[in-house]
């Protein structure tokens, strides 16, 4: 009896997780900050849906943003966006002198954009930004910041814990700062991709599930070697293919439509659950986890692929994100592979609660595949 509240325990928690995170299953919040000359210029471009949080610049509710919605409401946005930066050196904080206003098209849709001159009142350069757009309303939020100094661009991350930027160059120029930031925001980025989270305990099941019955009914664990060698190759597969192509799409050799990345990495799911069930496209769960492992790739890197190309310590960033990935990954197997892994031995487990699991995954799929899909 134990043994049984205990798998249904674990179901319950695994569909609160699906349920509580539907809404979070697409490309994190980001906006982009550029300085530049010192730096004594900037451009920030912060995305549509993101101001219809903090502006009404949706004025109708249609969820739509019209031309003359965005032109009513540019005074808003601008207010909201100035009040939320500042700028400052030894003399005080510095003015932003607005020089030009529209809209930018980044991977996942459309951006305002606007373009200011930096201020100070003893003329010199600042010296910080504190950035404080968005923290309240969606704390994963946050701005990627492109640095030009002293004639080269860096990489760094602003968030709610780190919201304050030395613009003299100290906390940029180091490659291992750029390396450990992007770390962070990968192991961020994987944690809250409940897409990605669900692709992976699909591609795990089938290492924790007995491959006989008798064995099952007979209360037998599958081999633990076993399993561990098949979860192995699976995992390796995965992480594979998705540097692979996530070094592609941030590198900008390759481009994909978010839009449509986003669609076939829920369809993927839920193709992925029902090969559990019925092996449409065969038994060897390291393929499956290749080929898809390649579109995840992309959706990875929507957070550096819209960052101006040829920035110093691009590479870097891009080693830290990926590896940040990678064990955002091995902290969730850490964690759940032992305890489905256990479950795997009980009957209830096999024939009530991995069925159950793959059905709730296969129509949050579906439901992913409908909102995300261009067409829809």
């Amino acid at each position: 009896m134990t043994v049984t509240r205990g798998i249904w325990l674990a179901l319950l928690t695994v569909t609160l997780v699906f349920v509580s995170g539907m809404a979070s299953a697409h490309k994190a919040s980001d906006s982009f900050l550029y300085l530049d000359n010192g730096p004594t210029e900037l451009r920030i471009d912060v995305a549509l849906r993101d101001l219809a949080l903090l502006t009404s610049i949706d004025s109708n509710g249609d969820r739509q943003v019209s031309g003359q919605e965005l032109r009513q409401a540019r005074s808003e946005i601008t207010r909201t966006v100035e009040s939320a930066l500042t700028f400052s050196n030894s003399s005080g904080n510095c003015d932003l002198a607005g020089r030009k206003w529209g809209i930018s098209a980044h991977s996942d849709g459309l951006y305002s954009a606007a373009r200011y001159a930096i201020q100070c009142p003893d003329g010199e350069p600042p010296r910080a930004l504190e950035y404080n757009l968005l923290f309240e309303q969606d704390a994963l939020h946050r701005g990627l910041v492109s640095l030009d100094y002293d004639g080269q661009k860096h990489l760094t991350v602003l968030g709610p814990d780190s919201r304050t930027l030395d613009l003299t160059g100290t906390d940029t120029t180091g490659y291992f700062g750029v390396f450990t930031t992007f770390v962070y925001e990968g192991v961020i980025h994987l944690l809250i991709g409940l897409d990605h989270i669900l692709f992976l305990l699909v591609l795990v099941i089938p290492a924790t599930l007995s491959t006989s019955k008798n064995q099952a009914s007979s209360g037998q664990s599958p081999a633990l070697r076993g399993r561990l060698l098949e979860l192995a190759g699976i995992i390796t597969a995965f992480t594979l293919a998705h540097s692979i192509t996530l070094a592609l799409a941030a590198l900008n050799i390759v481009s994909l439509p978010i839009a449509w990345v986003e669609t076939v990495i829920a369809l993927s799911i839920g193709l992925a659950a029902l090969n559990v069930a019925w092996p449409i496209l065969g038994r060897k769960t390291w393929k499956l986890a290749f080929g898809f492992g390649l579109v995840h790739g992309f959706g990875f890197a929507s957070v550096l692929g819209d960052l101006t190309s040829g920035v110093s310590g691009l590479a870097v960033a891009l080693a830290g994100f990926n590896l940040g990935v990678e064990l955002g990954q091995l902290a969730l197997l850490v964690v759940g592979f032992p305890v489905l892994y256990y479950l795997g031995k009980n009957r209830i487990y096999q024939e009530g609660a991995v069925p159950v699991m793959l059905a709730g995954i296969g129509a949050i799929s579906l439901f992913w595949v409908v909102q995300r899909a261009p067409l829809f």
